[in-house]
């Protein structure tokens, strides 16, 4: 990666936090589930296991030089490759950053380990925390977000309701909506229930506009995303429609930074220009040399090329 980077990636254009620096504290695809939809594949370590996985100081060491540089973001947002709240020392680091900027901080999340204390109090510390909730019964948790044989939906929804009570921030609640899986009335209905009972800020309706650990997951179009949208809320969004925000930021850019986005998400040539400030020329000449190189594979989703590291 460039200069030396391993744990940042980005600012990369994000359809929820608009421009997004990314840090990534897990190891990849180490998480509490295997969604059918998870655009980075399927899930290698499947563990509710807290670890302590990357040096809170080197991370920070990373964010300072960026900051230095002139960073410009909306938010450094805590994910990446795997589930984040996996890593014990979650909390240690927002208390570090917050010492150093005063870009809020956004934790992306599946929410599953919310039930414990631990992590609520990490996750607190957060401006914006963004769990996920796909499923309103078991059996579409079980189809959709395959967790660990230890979790449950109701586990899952308890947890958002004991966090709710406690944090005083932002609650932007995702539900990733797949054609056939959690679309028909009953299943939105139960959706609606559990987000009665979470009370979040806001629901953020999402469906798969890039590649999936599984084929043949089905996006819902506009139009059908938002007669859903209706029916979950006055407070629920449709945020699958995603133009990329304004550039902004100068920073040198090489090919390593575009693999090091990569390697974290799979992205359109729009997405990359957009993240990173360049040319359609720039990154097409990046793109073509990685690929030369063969740490590029590419796939077509919904008439859109989508690059991702190999």
């Amino acid at each position: 990666m460039a200069k030396g980077e391993k744990y940042l990636y980005g600012p990369v254009p994000s359809r929820r936090l608009g421009r997004s620096l990314g840090i990534d504290i897990v190891p990849f695809k180490v998480c509490t589930l295997d969604c059918v939809y998870c655009q980075l594949g399927g899930t290698t370590q499947k563990t509710l296991q807290r670890g302590d996985f990357v040096p809170v100081e080197a991370v920070l060491a990373e964010l300072r030089d960026k900051l230095a540089e002139g960073l410009e973001a909306d938010f450094i947002s805590i994910g990446g490759s795997g589930e984040p709240t996996l890593n014990c020392r979650l909390g240690e680091l927002i208390d570090g950053i917050k010492k150093i900027t005063n870009i809020p901080v956004a934790i992306l999340t599946n929410g599953t380990l919310l039930c414990k204390q631990d992590v609520r109090a990490d996750c607190a510390k957060a401006d914006v925390v963004l769990p996920s909730l796909d499923a309103g019964d078991e059996q579409a948790y079980q189809r959709i977000n395959r967790p660990h044989p230890e979790l449950n939906i109701e586990e899952l929804i308890s947890g958002l309701c004991a966090f709710r009570k406690e944090f005083s921030g932002q609650i932007w609640l995702e539900v990733f909506i797949i054609d056939g899986f959690n679309t028909d009335n009953e299943q939105i209905a139960k959706i609606r229930n559990a987000i009665d009972r979470i009370r979040p800020d806001k629901v953020q309706l999402n469906t798969a506009v890039r590649p999936t650990a599984e084929p043949g997951i089905k996006s819902l179009d506009a139009e059908k995303l938002h007669v859903i949208a209706e029916k979950l809320g006055g407070n629920c969004e449709v945020i699958a429609d995603f133009s990329p925000p304004q550039q902004g930021g100068h920073f040198e850019v090489k090919a390593e930074d575009v693999l090091s986005i990569l390697k974290r998400r799979p992205c359109s040539l729009s997405d990359i220009c957009s993240a990173l400030g360049m040319s359609r020329n720039e990154a097409l000449k990046c793109i073509a040399f990685l690929q030369q190189q063969g740490g590029l594979d590419s796939e077509k989703k919904g008439g859109i090329i989508f690059f991702k590291a190999n």
